[in-house]
């Protein structure tokens, strides 16, 4: 058995109580299906010997009818200790997958597309549900039947006459064991394009705006009708092998009926079987017909389930690269203070690219302010995310509170810093619920006071329809970039951590507004470390310490009187910024 086939069952397991009723319920019901056919077979016997009156018609009605209410109450119990077991292995396994892709590192997200993800999550996550659910019930009443019926075939008519009448199955399962090979392989590769159509579909939803702007919709439909027929094309190829199944299987169940009828048939003839068990042999054939159909389709469900499952594995075997050490240091009182010492930090995101930083080193005592100032891609926001650990530096690089970041435990180190980047992503919930993301419990006055230090408050209670209680669009699209920016702000300030990161987070806003904003931030940041990421420099003149960045290399540092009077890189950017400001005043 496969290492990702005893997974599977290892998962199953969980329920292995539950599944053991349904089995036996669904046992019972295969037995007393048997006893209708015999039924049947001693009726036409009775009425052929001239032996039945309509009392004793009455008794074998009674009987059937008897027999088929005990099947339907054994019907009902294997459905709900089947199919609502599957459902709770669905939920299960929804759950591992969601908190597993939680805990996953930003590196996997850079090397999985979301409507993959999302193909794992729906599609491939239901055909699992089709083993936990019709495989395991297909799969045991295939078998419960197949014994009950042999036995019951053999007690009636005897081995030899049974095993002729049987002689085409073994070939059928032959052919099923080789079909199914194939079907797994192709079901594989249906669940891959399945994926890449979920992502296409998502990119154009999530960039529609783009689309339109560039008038792309007909070259965007072109993909998708593109992707769309790849997953038909690899769909029916394995429909084409799954769609043999049927046929081949209904000829297999003419053939024992065309031996039934020669072999068995000829028996009653000469007398060794009554013809009373000739009937209930041609019923117990009929039987027989379900559990190799059932063969079949067990056989799809399960490999398609399987290639479903692999994928699934794949990313629950993923080990996180951002994980807490074995051993763990926490600093002392069990608080971070702020105090970040950075000392030889060279980066790179893969062994062949370029360093995003090169040979960095900072130190930034508790409640001191650094500003960061650089072109795109000199390695400001890289700094950031090092420090949150959303990347790991290398040893020995960068510490906080003397500890190195690589030994604090994660959700200390994550709920000490309040970080505000760029690209603010908002909820779909309503404004206020976005502000309070922040764990703990915040009253209404808290939030407000948090909106208003970001400049925000003013713009929720005036244009938005029900204020803070206003639902936001996806990815916060109802709202400008400056109020996302800004309600992303306010999440920040609300947390109230000992450290806050602000990476270029008030690029949307113009520049008399972002001063407005870090002027009331003051006595915020007046107890916490704050680091400033700007291409502004207005932003980061204010700061105890500044640095420029080039290429991940710091090319400048020094307070903000320290770095004009220098005359360098700094100094050329400010001239330039103060040149831009005041021509834009003059317009």
């Amino acid at each position: 058995m496969s290492t990702s086939h005893s997974s599977l069952l290892r998962f199953l397991g969980r329920y292995k109580w539950r599944y053991l009723l349904g089995v036996l319920a669904l046992a019972g019901t295969d037995l007393l299906q048997q006893v209708t056919p015999r039924l049947i077979g001693m009726f036409v016997d009775d009425l052929e010997a001239g032996i039945l009156d309509l009392a004793g018609i009455y008794r074998y009605l009674a009987f059937i009818i008897g027999t088929a209410l005990f099947i339907a109450v054994l019907r009902f119990l294997w459905r709900i200790f089947v199919f609502g077991t599957a459902r709770f292995v669905e939920r299960d396994l929804r759950a591992d997958l969601f908190a597993h892709l939680e805990r996953l590192s930003a590196s996997f997200y850079h090397k999985h597309k979301t409507g993959d993800i999302m193909a794992m999550a729906t599609n491939d996550l239901q055909a699992v549900r089709g083993i936990a659910g019709e495989g395991v019930l297909m799969a045991a009443d295939a078998v419960a039947m197949t014994v009950f019926t042999l036995i019951a075939m053999i007690s009636t008519i005897g081995l030899r006459l049974s095993l002729w009448a049987l002689l085409p199955l073994p070939f059928l399962a032959l052919l099923i064991a080789v079909v199914g090979r194939a079907i797994f392989a192709r079901s594989r590769a249906v669940q891959d394009s399945f994926a890449r159509l979920s992502d296409v579909v998502q990119e154009n939803i999530s960039g529609v705006r783009v689309v339109k702007a560039y008038t792309q919709e007909a070259a965007e439909e072109a993909k998708f009708d593109a992707a769309n027929r790849d997953y038909i094309r690899r769909f029916m190829a394995m429909m084409r092998i799954d769609g043999l199944f049927d046929p081949v299987v209904s000829l297999f169940a003419g053939l024992c009926y065309v031996i039934a009828l020669l072999v068995p048939g000829r028996a009653v003839l000469r007398g060794e079987i009554s013809l009373g068990d000739f009937a209930s042999l041609t019923m117990y054939i009929g039987m027989l017909i379900w559990p190799m159909i059932a063969a079949g389709w067990v056989v799809h469900i399960i490999q398609r389930g399987f290639a479903a499952f692999s994928r699934i594995r794949e990313v629950l075997l993923t080990e996180p690269e951002v994980q807490d050490a074995p051993e763990t240091v926490v600093p002392e009182g069990g608080r971070i203070r702020g105090e970040i010492l950075i000392r030889d930090l060279t980066f790179q995101y893969t062994p062949e690219s370029p360093p995003a930083l090169d040979g960095i080193n900072l130190h930034i005592r508790p409640g001191q302010t650094l500003g960061i100032l650089g072109r795109t891609g000199s390695g400001k926001s890289t700094l950031a995310s090092l420090l949150a650990r959303i990347f790991n530096p290398p040893r020995g690089t960068v510490f906080i509170d003397g500890i190195d970041v690589l030994d604090l435990p994660l959700d200390l180190l994550r709920r000490s810093i309040a970080a505000v980047p760029q690209e603010a992503f908002l909820f779909s919930r309503t404004v206020g619920e976005n502000i309070a993301f922040a764990p703990g419990e915040w009253t209404e006055k808290q939030i407000r006071q948090a909106a208003r230090t970001a400049h925000v408050e003013h713009d929720i209670l005036e244009f938005l329809p029900d204020g803070f209680d206003t639902m936001v669009g996806e990815r916060g699209v109802t709202l400008s970039g400056g109020q996302r920016q800004r309600v992303s702000l306010s999440r920040a300030i609300l947390k109230d951590a000992p450290i806050l990161v602000l990476d270029d987070c008030l690029s949307a806003v113009d520049t008399a507004t972002e001063q407005r904003i870090l002027n009331g931030l003051r006595p915020v940041m007046r107890d916490r470390t704050t680091i400033i990421i700007s291409h502004r420099v207005a932003a980061v003149k204010a700061a105890d310490q500044i640095i420029v960045l080039e290429r991940g290399q710091i090319v400048e540092s020094g307070t903000h009187d320290e770095l004009v009077a220098l005359g360098g890189r700094y100094f050329r950017t400010y001239q330039r910024q103060q040149l831009e400001e005041a021509i834009a005043s003059l317009e």
